[in-house]
């Protein structure tokens, strides 16, 4: 499997971009949600504890190996270092994990309902609905554990009662994945005040499963 693309600092440098932008965008508020990447060594650049994305800089990153060592930065990473480095130690084809409260994401992952897979693009570039994983306390190994099995077979998972995590080859990969699925969740939320949702044919559903491996597998 192909290793992430680029450069450490390369990467870094579009880490700290898709924080922002996700600031800019609404997928984050304050310092909430966290964000990381692999990098060419094996370790993993993530955003650190605490700090306004809009004040962030690339020396405020931190780098930890998979264990969760810090190996570079003087900041604290993230709280939730766990929750990514878990998704990306189980799979070699992720390279990037975003973890943010969008808040239509959010709002189903409150009720603890998926995201069903009703638009032929999430089955491409999702993988199928995005499924809820069960609830665990925040930041801890039981939720790492319990988030990143979900991530095998798909780019996006609800946390019950917390937000969205979405994986990808590349930080601005995840970041395209979190912008449709927080698009499909505000969509599915109107959707259901007009009427009930209709799924995709299964016909249609098979046809497209095939693309989303070969996305993840290039």
């Amino acid at each position: 499997m192909a290793g992430p693309k680029g450069t450490a600092e390369e990467i870094k440098e579009e880490l700290l971009w898709v924080a922002k932008d996700s600031l800019r965008n609404n997928l984050v508020h304050g310092t909430a949600g966290n964000f990381s990447a692999r990098l060419p060594d094996g370790n993993v650049a993530l955003t650190p504890s605490s700090l306004p994305y809009d004040a962030m800089t690339l020396d405020d990153l931190v780098v930890c190996d998979l264990g969760g060592n810090v190996v570079e930065g003087s900041r604290a990473p993230t709280t939730e270092k766990m929750l990514h480095l878990a998704c990306l130690a189980a799979y070699d084809d992720i390279h990037a994990v975003i973890h943010c409260h969008a808040k239509f994401c959010t709002m189903f992952a409150l009720v603890h309902q998926p995201i069903v897979c009703a638009i032929e693009e999430v089955e491409a570039f999702v993988g199928g609905d995005v499924p809820v994983a069960n609830y665990q306390f925040t930041g801890s190994q039981d939720l790492a554990d319990e988030v990143s099995k979900w991530v095998g077979d798909r780019a996006a998972v609800l946390m019950a009662n917390h937000g969205l995590l979405t994986v990808g080859k590349s930080p601005k990969d995840a970041l395209k994945i979190a912008n449709m699925v927080e698009l499909t969740a505000e969509m599915m939320w109107g959707a259901r005040q007009l009427g009930e949702v209709v799924p995709l044919p299964d016909s249609t559903r098979a046809k497209m499963a095939p693309v989303y491996k070969m996305l993840r597998g290039m």
